[in-house]
This record gives structure tokens, C-alpha cells and sequence, in this order.
């Protein structure tokens, strides 16, 4: 953490230091786990719960996460020259990039603006069209929606940019500054060793997904009896490992989705695993309320739906990525509407909200205020008209 404030301070450097973060994470992870494995029907719930976010969520996540950072890795061009080719259409190019799924498109143009070559429209465009790695979520277990999302993250952010510019002009807040973006040095961390198992586990995990979101019943094939369950073997497997991988990698959830420093397997590896990690909060957070209160969490979201949507934008404030995953997680399970998760995908920042805060943190906090603007309308507009 000190090495996070010395960059603020000096605002030259974003070094995302370890201190404390393992110990952290290790306590939360150990939480998760210890719940896994408790007995009676609390602990088969649990399980049930892990199985279900990893058969059918994350295994997808994967998938998307193989083919989006596979493209990454190919692909190799200068930005600072294709920028000063293209000023016409910075707001459009970093609504573009902002929109794509995950973080990496988005931090490169907050990096950018705070280096000067972006306008203070295009931060704004950028941070109200990105949706972070909650998008790769969205992907995978409902591509068209995801789609939709993307076309209007897309179509919200440029036109928020251009307005923003219009009003405020492009060099508002525009300081240019000088500084190196880098990340701590952990090419070879110690949860590498278990990628070859982790990928063991994810084929058949994959396989089983698909032949499960097509409704196919495995329980006739794979259900050997009583105490053998192949679905649930893997499927609580695959989830306990990347709990366990995620919970002691000393790399910060940021770093898992930017650094580019690794291997390819292990950047799909250690993205999943936070995804994951994510994903199963917020099933279990809807298992556990249910367990212990008996409320139906649907009904009482029912009760309050008028203000879901504003709940959402609001929590879109929040840096990272991991809270608008389970935002991500309760819609895909229909605990919120559409509108509520089209609000949230405009107004979260994912991880570009952070070296903004950490260098230039007024341009950051009043260009995250303006995408609420946009998200309010689209958010309730869509539920008036659709919902």
C-alpha cells in the first residue's frame, strides 16, 4: 500500500504493492472454502451452489477468456501513433475500446488521457461505455445480451463523449503528465504450478456446460451412484481449485486482468479464477440469505424493483470489477431486470477507475459522476418501455 500512495503523491508510478493483499485474500478464500466443506444440509447447499456457478458460468468465462486474450496476445500496434492519425475520432475509439470486454481497452485510454493525448470527452466516453470483465460474464451465458449491452455501451459512450467535449472542451482537466505505468515483476508466481490441473478439470468442465445449457440430462450418464457424481466432482473441483489458485496469487485482481507481463494460459487462468471467485459470492450470497431468513430474495427484489435500477448505478461506482460480477451474477439469475444491469454496466468503471483515481482522481471522480447521467436514462427508459 505504500507504494500506491507514494504514487499518488508523485504521481509517476502505479505500483500496485502486495502488502497485506495475500493475507487478505487467503482469509477470504479460507472463508469460501471452509463453507464448501461443512456438513448437513448447509454444506450440500454450498457445494450444490459452487457446482452450478462453475458448470454454468464459469467454464464459459473461459472459453471467452481463451479466444478475447488470445486476440490480445496476436495483436501488436502503436497507440501513440494511431492516435495522433485519428483525432477526429478519439471519442468514438475509446467508446469502442471501452466497450470491448474486460479492462485492457479502457486503461489504455485513461493512460492516454492522462499522458494528453486524449481529450477529457473521451474519458468520459470510455468510462461510461466499459463494462469491465463483468462483460465477459454477460458473453458467455447470454451472448446477445452481451451484444446489446456493447452496441449501447457503445452508442451511450460516444455520444456522453462528444457532449462532454461540446460543453467542457477537449483539454478540460487535460494535464499531461509523465509517468511510467508498471506493475510489480511476478512473471512465475506459485499457483502456476496448478494450471495443467486446473485445465484437466476445465475440458471436462467445459463439455459438461455445453451439454447442460442444451438441457441435456447428465445425471443418466454421469451419476455412477450414491457417492459418485461426476458432475458434481468436477464441477465443485473446478470451483475449490480456482478459489484456492485465486485466494494465493499475490497478483491484485487489477493486475489479473492488465498485466500482459505472463503467459497466455496463465492470463486466462488467473482472470477466470477472480471471475469465478466473484461469481460464486454471488450465488452464495443468494443461498445463504436464503438458507438462514427463508425470504425469497426474487419477491423482496420484486418489492423494491421501482429502485433496482438506481441501486445498481450506485454500486457501479464502486472501483473494480469484482462487485459488478455479482451485480452480473444476480441479474443472469433473475434476481434484477435488464435495466437494472444495463444501469450498472453504464455507470462501472471496472479497473480503469483506478490509475485514474491514483493520477489525475478529479478528472476521475467528475467524469464517473457524468456517467451516471447516462445510465439513469438508459436504465429507466429501458425498464418504462420494455419492463
Amino acid at each position: 500500500m505504500n507504494a500506491l500512495f507514494k504514487a499518488i503523491k508523485k504521481r509517476k508510478y502505479i505500483a500496485l504493492a502486495n502488502d497485506g493483499r495475500l493475507i487478505k485474500k487467503s482469509i477470504f478464500g479460507l472463508i469460501l472454502l471452509s463453507c464448501a466443506f461443512q456438513s448437513g444440509d448447509f454444506g450440500e447447499i454450498i457445494r450444490e451452489s459452487m457446482t452450478e456457478a462453475y458448470l454454468q458460468v464459469s467454464v464459459f468465462v473461459g472459453f471467452t477468456l481463451f479466444i478475447f486474450i488470445g486476440l490480445d496476445s496476436l495483436t501488436n500496434f502503436n497507440i501513440k501513433k494511431f492516435l495522433s492519425k485519428t483525432q477526429k475520432y478519439h471519442v468514438l475509439i475509446a467508446s469502442f475500446l471501452g466497450a470491448l470486454p474486460g479492462c485492457g481497452g479502457a486503461i489504455i485510454v485513461v493512460t492516454q488521457y492522462i499522458q494528453g493525448r486524449l481529450g477529457f470527452g473521451s474519458l468520459v466516453a470510455v468510462l461510461t461505455a466499459t463494462m469491465g470483465d463483468a462483460a465477459f460474464l454477460i458473453l458467455a451465458v447470454e451472448p446477445s445480451t452481451g451484444l446489446l449491452i456493447f452496441l449501447i455501451g457503445l452508442c451511450v459512450g460516444t455520444i456522453s463523449g462528444y457532449i462532454i467535449d461540446y460543453i467542457h472542451g477537449s483539454s478540460f482537466l487535460n494535464k499531461k503528465n509523465e509517468f511510467k505505468f508498471d506493475n510489480e515483476k511476478l512473471n512465475k508466481v506459485f499457483v502456476s504450478k496448478f494450471n495443467y490441473l486446473w485445465l484437466l478439470i476445465f475440458s471436462p468442465g467445459f463439455i459438461f456446460g455445453i451439454l447442460i445449457a442444451f438441457q441435456i440430462n447428465l445425471e443418466k450418464y454421469l451419476v455412477l451412484s450414491d457417492q459418485i457424481n461426476l458432475i458434481t466432482i468436477i464441477g465443485s473441483s473446478g470451483a475449490i481449485l480456482s478459489i484456492f489458485m485465486w485466494s494465493l496469487n499475490p497478483l491484485s485482481d487489477f493486475q489479473c486482468s492488465t498485466d500482459k507481463s505472463r503467459g497466455f494460459i496463465s492470463r486466462v487462468v488467473d482472470t477466470t479464477n477472480f471471475v469465478t471467485t466473484w461469481v460464486i459470492c454471488g450465488f452464495l450470497i443468494f443461498e445463504i440469505f436464503m438458507f438462514f431468513t427463508l425470504i425469497d430474495l426474487k419477491i423482496f427484489f420484486d418489492i423494491w424493483l421501482p429502485f433496482l435500477p438506481l441501486v445498481a448505478i450506485l454500486f457501479g461506482f464502486l472501483p473494480g470489477c469484482g462487485p459488478q460480477v455479482v451485480v452480473a451474477t444476480f441479474y443472469l439469475n433473475g434476481f434484477i431486470p435488464l435495466s437494472a444491469e444495463l444501469g450498472n454496466a453504464i455507470s462501472n468503471d471496472g479497473d480503469a477507475l483506478f490509475p485514474a483515481i491514483a493520477l489525475t482522481p478529479k478528472a476521475a471522480i467528475i467524469a464517473t459522476l457524468y456517467s451516471a447521467i447516462p445510465a439513469l436514462i438508459v436504465a429507466y427508459s429501458y425498464m418504462y418501455i420494455f419492463e
